[in-house]
């Protein structure tokens, strides 16, 4: 189990860091459907995944320039309470894996469509910053959602941000460091509720989670040193079409 761990997060990562999309959120389908990792285990093992994996592209960031900015502080203002509500959901609300096969469907559906569709890029000069209370809003639904699936957030908070007219040389190093401090804090959290909580395995499954988080912090890595000579649209078609056959199959698993 530790081996396919670290191949899928490996793999994972090693095609979804040239896309820019979060690893974790394929990373969910493998630990549901191959390494069996039971409900809702399944979500603070992703966080763990994150919080391991991420280190090395913060490291690269370092170098190009601050991380501290005060888009970070309103994003994690935001996020921290949010991944805590959310996984007080995922714990109380829908513990069961056939309602989160369902919700998980719903996530990567629109986003499956989204990478196969999704435009090049394009300025966003002419639009207007958004206000900080709107960004803080944001970011609490980010986080929330983020505790329910254990994705850390950046990868829905980039394209937010981004699309809404923000620099992505501000974005990207600010939706990084909160991934990764929402990630920490998310884990804790059900670490938290797995000791005060008798029943359901909460915890997460540290082998599993560390293993996975090495090979996400090789394969982004290489992921990033290879983009400038992977084809971008191939791989989010291809990103793309398997989110979008996955939710199908998990759909028709649990009408079934």
């Amino acid at each position: 189990m530790v081996l396919l761990s670290f191949i899928g997060g490996l793999a994972v990562a090693l095609v979804t860091a040239p896309v820019g999309v979060s690893g974790a959120v394929f990373l969910l389908p493998i630990q549901i459907s191959v390494l069996q990792i039971p409900s809702p285990a399944v979500t603070p093992t992703n966080l763990l995944f994150n919080v391991v994996a991420i280190p090395g592209a913060l490291a690269r960031y370092r170098t190009r320039g601050a991380l501290r900015s005060p888009l970070t502080t309103t994003l994690l203002a935001g996020t921290l309470p949010g991944v805590v509500v959310g996984a007080c959901i995922r714990v109380f609300v829908i513990p069961g894996l056939e309602m989160f096969r369902l919700l998980l469907a719903g996530f990567l559906l629109p986003l499956g469509v989204w990478l196969m569709r999704r435009p090049g890029g394009r300025p966003a000069a002419h639009r207007s910053v958004p206000a900080r209370r709107v960004t803080l809003a944001v970011a609490f639904g980010v986080g929330v959602l983020g505790g329910i699936y254990g994705i850390g957030g950046g990868s829905l908070l980039s394209p937010i941000l981004v699309g809404a007219g923000m620099p992505l040389a501000t974005v990207a190093p600010a939706t990084l460091v909160t991934t990764f401090v929402t990630s920490v804090a998310g884990a804790a959290t059900y670490v938290i509720l797995a000791l005060t909580t008798a029943g359901a395995q909460i915890a997460p499954h540290w082998a599993v989670g560390f293993a996975a988080g090495l090979g996400g912090l090789l394969g982004g890595y290489l992921g990033a040193h290879m983009q400038p000579r992977l084809p971008e649209r191939v791989l989010a078609t291809l990103l793309g079409a398997v989110a979008i056959a996955t939710a199908v199959l998990y759909i028709a698993q649990s009408l079934h």
